[in-house]
């Protein structure tokens, strides 16, 4: 399997930022890591391993990119108006540097798919969300798609605009709207078990169903727990049987 390890400084986060490419061909799979953790952490805990057989095939390029939650929401030192303006800068940071490299690495006409477990699921989904214009679609595993889980309290104008459950209901415009509404490839995925919150994702499916937007619900059992086994198996089986 091809594998690439590639960094620059971003201006928008200042700071040297990773990303970990694997494969040769195929859409692109854009991984946004669990909690605080960084751009080799799917690859740590073996999720690369089960599907090195689609990367080897060339039907996805991975690019698993680090995360700054350290820097944000996880960080219980730094202001909470502090932390929003960190996650704006990140999600600029994505869609102003990260996307274009994907399409150097790749071609324009390239679907990129975001997926993550965690809080990476909810980064997943909010990413994909506000741009559907630069992105095709995403497998969120996991997650709890309400910011205010993370905030302590905290709501602003940018905790409003990164909550997909909050700003969705509200989503009416004639830009975004009638491109989710065309998707294709939006998969919501938890299990059952030990600190999974499948009523989460449930949520969010409700939402999704509530301004017609197309979209796959998969709740598994309770013995799938939040942990790696569980996205071991969830990841493999939706490349596999859905892309």
């Amino acid at each position: 399997m091809k594998r690439e390890i590639h960094k620059w400084f971003s201006p928008r986060l200042s700071k040297d930022m990773e990303v970990a490419v694997y494969g040769h061909y195929g859409f692109a799979l854009l991984l946004l890591p669990t909690a605080a953790a960084d751009f080799l952490e799917y690859e740590r805990f073996q999720l690369i391993s089960s599907i090195q057989p689609m990367i080897e095939a060339g039907k996805v390029k991975v690019f698993s990119i680090n995360s700054i939650n350290s820097e944000a929401w996880l960080n219980n030192r730094m202001h909470p108006r502090h932390k929003a303006i960190r996650h704006q800068q990140f999600n600029s940071y994505v869609e102003n540097e990260v996307i274009p490299f994907i399409r150097t690495h790749t071609n324009p006409e390239t679907p990129i798919i975001t997926s993550g477990a965690s809080l990476g699921a909810l980064h997943a989904a909010n990413l994909y969300f506000r741009r559907p214009d630069l992105l095709s679609g995403t497998i969120a595993m996991s997650g709890v798609y309400d910011l205010t889980t993370y905030t302590k309290g905290y709501y602003d104008e940018d905790v409003y605009f990164n909550s997909p459950t909050h700003y969705m209901p509200n989503l009416n415009d004639d830009y975004h709207l009638p491109m989710l509404r065309q998707a294709k490839n939006i998969h919501i995925l938890s299990g059952s078990g030990d600190y999974e919150d499948p009523e989460a994702s449930r949520r969010l499916s409700n939402i999704l169903h509530s301004k017609g937007i197309p979209h796959e619900l998969d709740v598994w059992g309770w013995d799938m727990k939040h942990d790696w086994p569980t996205w071991r198996a969830m990841l493999p089986h939706y490349l596999e049987t859905r892309f």
